[in-house]
Parts: structure tokens; C-alpha cells; sequence
């Protein structure tokens, strides 16, 4: 994997977990034509998104270093996003949700570094460099709404997720990058189109992964503010879409205020959206992030947390009452009558921690093989164990290097010598080691000494159950890398000759070389025999043609766009668009 990516001090902080799904943004791979693409849809959305988006949009554009006219750099724009605390990292598509909540949370925004397609200019399921750079990070530059994306990025990456959360990610990542490669068959576009269909279609309970994606989409990616019926765009999704963002505030999208219930309302991604929500100031995010925290495992715990966490197959965490906190793949639990959580066990490394510290000696490498430990109240004792003083301790026989033998509420009875035990910074117990230990349940073995030394947690209930590890050094691998990867397909010899013409235009736009008007239609004519179905180029020969008063080039090269608009009618608005644009800018700089 290469590594060699520009940081800086907000990504020097990143754990290693996180530093994986980096790579070089690599800004040499971007031709003349993605550079095009980007123009074209930059200045449409200013020309258009001025009237329409919250202020900050515009605002943010001057504050992050965005350009019109060229791709921003990645380094370019982290020397001016320092200004107000955040930074941005490349990287490969779409990365597993949890990771990139958490990436948020130290607050350095993802981007996408591929550029979508000609084809696919008004919009692209893929996460690419327009969406990213031109649509999340201007809004940035608003403290309020910096502060909700902060936040959701810490309770998004503690959100659970399912199985079903899992195959969604890898068929829309999979589904994106086809659609965005230019090699891609039809047929392989079409099954994996139908893949997620298929999941979508599926009625399973929404995870909290889910749920939090929801929220997710319906602010940052598709969020109104204002009022239903004077709303504006914050949202990414609609501020890098010249298709959506006019389509958003026609009558055929319905307006609804933003609540929690935007948590329960799911989406497609292949399609554009049938309803939107709109809040009403981006506090009020804040204020429905945090009902909905309320409602997660991170905050509530208990048994539903647990099984959330079983069922996700996945590394989590649960923390006791105590402080003490486990992490790995949990697989069981038993309960009791009133559905407390009396016994829990993991598989596979595990590690357990305080305070988000791994405990000394107590890492993956002592618990190669999981951790099982029994809670609750004792039978005929009052006191916690995690309340008892050492006068408590002594009158209960919990004596270090003595044999000791007890019963738990549940029924659970522990037996062994015990060999010590281990404080939280308030003195409290919050494990007990034995050896020569056996832990029974209703006649069933769940520990013997045949296992190994056996370590307590102490604790009588679990107050917090969520994604990934207390400790993050704990693990290597918190999160899976896809194996299905971007297609960097080589270059035919006709789209390195149409890269090269692209090119000869923008030297010629910006100057570095002269062209006259038998060279503007030499162009066109090459584009008419060998490329019919490019437009944008033909439109930067307007633009060129028009600028330098070549009338009999321009009325040529217009006339030919217009008969493009009659036989192309599904790009005639882009073309339109485009002349209306050039027309617009040439009148203005003709006034001044």
C-alpha cells in the first residue's frame, strides 16, 4: 500500500486504523478532460447555487481554497482548511461507514480523488472530487454545521451495524466503481444494479449503522435549511449536482420538516430523491444527533446492546458499571428472568480496558482466545463486589492467594484461588484474578482450570455497548479493506488523441499558445469524424471562438451545438446550459 501522501499535524493524529485507507491523491492523473468536467460544473453550480444554497456556500468556497477553474489540491486546500481546524485526506471510493464517521471525528474530511466521467456529469452514485471537494467542504467553513459534522462523526463511528449493513457497503461500492469505469459492460453494471436492488428490497430491521446513515444522508448529503416552503442547500449531494438541485426544489420533491424520524425514512442511492427534509438552522442538527444518541446502546446498554454487537459479527465494545470496558467479537450471553445480562463471552482477540486505555498485561496477546466472565450482584450479599472496601472484602473472604468460592444472584458460582486484583483511578475493584478457577451455570461448565488463569470483570451491569475498540491500539485491524478496488483502465489511442485536444483548447484559454479560427473548426471537424459524442469541448470552442470575436467560427460552431441539442435531446439542457453560461460571462466582462 502506498503511503506517500502529504500530512500534516490533524492527520499526523489519525490512528493507523484509520491511516490505511489514505493514498496520494496523485493530482497528475487528472487529464484535460476530468479538468473540463470539473469547470463545467463548477461554474454552472456558482452561476446557479448563488441564488439558491445557504450563505455559507459561497462563503466557503473564498475560505477553502476551491477553484473554479482547476482541481483543487488536496495540500493547497489543507494549508487554508488549517484556518479553521480541519484538514482533508484521499481516498479510494467509498470506505466502511464506520471508518468514515470516525475519519469526521478527528475532522479531517474524506474525499474521493477520482472525478466522475463526462457521461455521468450531472451526477454519479460514486463519492468522487466534485461531491466531496465542491459539495462538503465550503459548508465546512460554517462553525455551527462544522461542529454537527464533528459530533455525528463521534456517535456515527460508535453506531453498530448488521451483516446486512455489510453487504450493502461492498454491493454499492462495487456498483459505483463500475459505473464510473469506462471498460464497465453493461451487463455488469445491470447485475450489480440488480444486487442492490435486491439488498435494498430485503426487510430487515434497521441497525443503528443504518439509521445513523439515514440521518446521515438526509442532512449532509441531502439537507434543506430554512423553511419548507423557502428552503436552501447545505446538503453535498445537492450542491455538487447540477441535475438535483434544480430537480430538489421543483413541487415534485416534497418539503418535511427535519426530526428524528428522518432516522426511520431510507433512501436509494441510484435515484433522485422523492422527499426532503429541512432544518430549520444547523443547530437544530445538533439537537436531533444527540435524541437520536440517546437512543443508541452507547447509551443505554443492557442486553439489546450486547446482541446488537453479537449480531454484527464484528469488533465492539461493552462497558460495566465499573468502567471496566471488554472489546472483540462477542458470540454469547446469558441472561437472567428480568433480562439482565449475567454472563457474556467473546471469541478471538480481545482486549479490556479503562477509560479508553488498554490495561497493562490485559491486551490481544493474553486474550488470543477471547474473555468470558459472569456479572451481577452476589447471592445473599447487598454489597457489590465493585462497592465492597477492603473491611468488605476481608469480611466476604475475598483474601489474595486464599480459595474462594461464591454464588451469584443468577445462579453462576465461581470457584478458585484468587490471586489479585486490579483497581480503576477511584480504588475501586474492577478485576479479580484466580487461578486453578471453574466458573458452572445450572450444572454447565463455562470455565476450567484446564483453560488457563481466569480474570473477574467486576461489575453488575453493562451501561454502554458500541462499534469498534475502547483502546484503538488494541487492534490492527479494526476495519476490512475491500478487495474490489477502483479500475484504472489503460488509455486507448483515441482517448489520449481527445485528452490531447482538450488540452490544446485550455493552453490556448489560458494563454500559453495562440489559435485562430481555421484551428477552432480544424478541432471541430476532428470531433464531428472521430468523437461525435463529446459536446463539452465543442462548447469550450464557443466559448474560445466567442471571447476572441471570431464570428464566422462562432456562428459554425454554434449552429453545430444547436443541431446537437435537436438530435442529442438528453444533453440539449447541458449544452443550453453552457452557452447560457459563456454568453453570460462574456456580456459581463464586456460591461466592465
Amino acid at each position: 500500500m502506498e503511503t506517500s501522501f502529504e500530512s500534516n499535524p490533524l492527520i499526523d493524529r489519525l490512528p493507523p486504523h484509520l491511516k490505511q485507507f489514505i493514498k496520494p491523491q496523485d493530482y497528475d492523473q487528472y487529464s484535460s478532460i476530468n479538468q473540463a468536467v470539473w469547470r463545467y460544473v463548477m461554474r454552472k453550480n456558482i452561476s446557479y447555487l448563488s441564488k439558491v444554497a445557504h450563505q455559507s456556500y459561497s462563503q466557503g468556497l473564498d475560505m477553502t481554497g476551491i477553484s473554479i477553474d482547476t482541481i483543487p489540491s488536496m495540500y493547497g486546500m489543507n494549508r487554508i482548511l488549517k484556518e479553521i481546524g480541519w484538514a482533508t485526506v484521499a481516498v479510494d471510493g467509498f470506505i466502511p461507514p464506520n471508518a468514515f464517521m470516525e475519519f469526521q471525528a478527528y475532522k479531517i474530511l474524506v474525499i474521493a480523488s477520482d472525478i466522475r466521467q463526462l457521461e455521468n456529469i450531472e451526477y454519479t452514485p460514486a463519492p468522487d472530487i466534485i461531491h466531496e471537494a465542491a459539495g462538503h467542504a465550503p459548508i465546512i467553513a460554517n462553525p455551527d454545521y462544522a461542529e454537527y459534522l464533528r459530533r455525528f462523526g463521534e456517535i456515527g463511528a460508535k453506531a453498530i451495524l448488521s451483516a446486512h449493513d455489510n453487504d450493502m457497503y461492498e454491493a454499492v461500492r462495487k456498483l459505483s466503481i463500475l459505473k464510473e469505469s469506462a471498460t464497465s459492460l453493461e451487463q455488469e453494471i445491470a447485475d450489480a444494479e440488480d444486487e442492490v436492488n435486491q439488498l435494498q428490497s430485503k426487510k430487515v430491521a434497521l441497525s443503528e449503522m443504518a439509521q445513523i446513515r439515514n440521518l446521515h444522508w438526509w442532512t449532509v448529503e441531502y439537507g434543506l435549511i430554512g423553511t419548507p416552503e423557502n428552503p436552501k442547500l447545505y446538503g453535498a449531494g445537492l450542491l455538487s449536482s447540477i441535475g438535483e438541485s434544480k430537480w430538489c426544489l421543483s413541487d415534485a420533491v416534497k418539503k418535511i420538516p427535519y426530526s428524528i424520524k428522518a432516522a426511520e425514512t431510507e433512501f436509494d442511492i441510484t435515484q433522485p430523491q422523492p422527499q426532503l427534509f429541512v432544518t430549520p438552522d444547523f443547530s437544530y442538527l445538533m439537537q436531533v444527533l444527540e435524541e437520536y444518541a440517546n437512543t443508541m446502546a452507547l447509551r443505554k446498554g443492557g442486553w439489546r446492546g450486547l446482541q446488537k454487537l453479537m449480531d454484527s459479527k464484528k469488533i465492539g465494545t461493552i462497558e460495566l458499571n465499573t468502567g471496566l470496558q471488554i472489546s472483540g467479537k462477542f458470540t454469547q450471553m446469558i441472561k437472567d428472568e428480568d433480562n439482565n445480562v449475567v454472563f457474556f463471552k467473546t471469541e478471538g482477540p480481545t482486549a479490556l480496558a479503562n477509560r479508553e486505555k488498554e490495561l497493562i498485561g490485559h491486551g490481544v496477546q493474553t486474550y488470543s482466545g477471547g474473555f468470558s466472565s459472569p456479572i451481577g450482584k452476589l447471592k445473599g450479599i447487598n454489597l457489590a463486589i465493585e462497592d465492597m472496601g477492603p473491611r468488605d472484602l476481608k469480611a466476604y473472604n475475598f483474601y489474595d492467594g486464599k480459595r474462594i468460592s461464591f454464588e451469584y444472584e443468577s445462579g453462576i458460582t465461581v470457584e478458585g484461588l484468587n490471586i489479585t486484583g486490579l483497581r480503576n483511578i477511584n480504588g475501586k475493584l474492577i478485576l479479580i484474578q484466580f487461578e486453578d478457577c471453574t466458573v458452572t451455570f445450572n450444572g454447565k461448565v463455562l470455565f476450567s482450570p484446564e483453560d488457563g488463569a481466569f480474570d473477574l470483570a467486576v461489575g453488575s451491569s453493562i451501561i454502554s455497548a458500541y462499534a469498534g475498540s475502547a483502546d484503538f491500539r488494541s487492534f490492527e485491524d479494526l476495519y476490512h479493506i475491500s478487495n474490489y478496488n477502483t479500475h484504472k483502465p489503460d488509455k486507448s489511442k483515441d482517448t489520449l488523441q481527445l485528452e490531447m485536444m482538450y488540452q490544446r483548447i485550455r493552453d490556448c484559454r489560458e494563454g500559453k499558445i495562440n489559435m485562430d479560427a481555421d484551428e477552432l473548426l480544424d478541432v471541430l471537424s476532428t470531433l464531428k469524424e472521430k468523437f461525435p459524442k463529446d459536446w463539452l469541448l465543442i462548447l469550450e470552442l464557443f466559448e474560445l471562438s466567442s471571447k476572441n470575436g471570431m464570428i464566422g467560427a462562432t456562428t459554425v460552431i454554434s449552429d453545430y451545438l444547436k443541431s446537437q441539442m435537436k438530435n442529442r435531446p438528453k444533453i440539449a439542457h447541458l449544452i443550453s446550459n453552457g452557452m447560457e453560461i459563456i454568453n453570460t460571462s462574456i456580456a459581463i466582462n464586456s460591461d466592465m
